[in-house]
């Protein structure tokens, strides 16, 4: 199996791609950010690309956090490899609907360290966008790490102005403060934010089924209201969401009418009605 190219030299911006490629066959793209580290963005990005996929869309999840890919335990693929066809990756399949891409299925093991400077990141990150079977995809989720630096950077002017960042944050102020920068990172780009999450939104009791506020609560719809922009739900804390990203058993695909379960089946909603819009701009 080939290793990913590591590109050399000065990180420069990167242009949206012009010319057809693997890009123009897919219809949708939503990158999720988040300008805080540890509120849950991984888990938003797997639920979403498996909830659209247990919808029937086409779905492909590429994880490029470079450093500290979690995709493949969340998504139950610890341990997979991905193939190559020549000079053109063959992502690994979740079902039928659902194709993954991350780092993490090109390490030897979880233990490695991926010691890279911000142009070798910026090179795999277009090699994963330009040089993986995706095949036709009514949808690709993007999942970043934190921050808006190269990663996020590099995606975002790759996949061009009609991709949507998806910013999730927990409630706390002192997340919020950073998720903004979030919004203002897409703006500055001039990319559509698809809506604001509020994840760690309270604790879902699993006794007695009430969500109980342990930390200040409605800092993402504030954040929302005050960016004019959309805001698609809380999701509270439950142990079963934890469990089942430890286990690699997607949360939304095993659970039933949790408050969590719903409040992801919103952002999926919210996620395959930009993906029907776009359908609908190109027809």
């Amino acid at each position: 199996m080939n290793q990913p190219s590591q590109t050399k030299g000065s990180p420069e911006p990167l242009k949206p791609l012009e010319i057809p490629g693997p890009l123009e066959r897919i219809k949708s793209k939503i990158v999720v950010l988040s300008g805080k580290g540890g509120v849950g963005k991984s888990t938003v990005a797997a639920n979403l690309a498996a909830g659209l996929a247990l919808e029937g869309l086409k779905t492909g999840l590429l994880d490029i956090d470079v450093h500290g890919p979690s995709i493949p335990r969340i998504m139950g693929l610890a341990g997979a490899n991905t193939t190559t066809a020549g000079d053109v990756i063959v992502p690994v399949e979740w079902n039928w609907n659902l194709k993954v891409v991350s780092m993490g299925f090109f390490l030897p093991d979880p233990g490695t360290p991926v010691i890279w400077r911000g142009a070798m990141k910026g090179g795999v990150i277009q090699q994963f966008l330009t040089q993986v079977a995706w095949g036709d995809l009514d949808c690709l989720v993007v999942d970043c790490p934190p921050g808006t630096g190269d990663e996020p950077l590099s995606v975002m002017q790759l996949l061009g102005r009609e991709a949507a960042g998806l910013i999730v944050t927990s409630p706390q102020d002192v997340a919020i403060d950073d998720v903004r920068r979030s919004v203002g990172f897409c703006r500055e780009l001039g990319n559509p934010v698809l809506g604001i999450v509020e994840n760690l939104s309270g604790f879902s009791c699993p006794d007695c089924g009430a969500v109980h506020q342990i930390f200040s609560s409605g800092g993402g719809e504030r954040l929302a209201q005050e960016c004019g922009v959309p805001f698609l739900g809380r999701i509270p804390i439950e142990p079963a969401v934890g469990r089942a990203a430890d286990q690699g058993e997607t949360f939304l695909a095993v659970k039933g009418q949790t408050p969590a379960a719903m409040a992801f089946r919103e952002v999926v909603r919210a996620g395959a009605a930009f993906a029907a819009a776009q359908l609908a701009a190109r027809a």
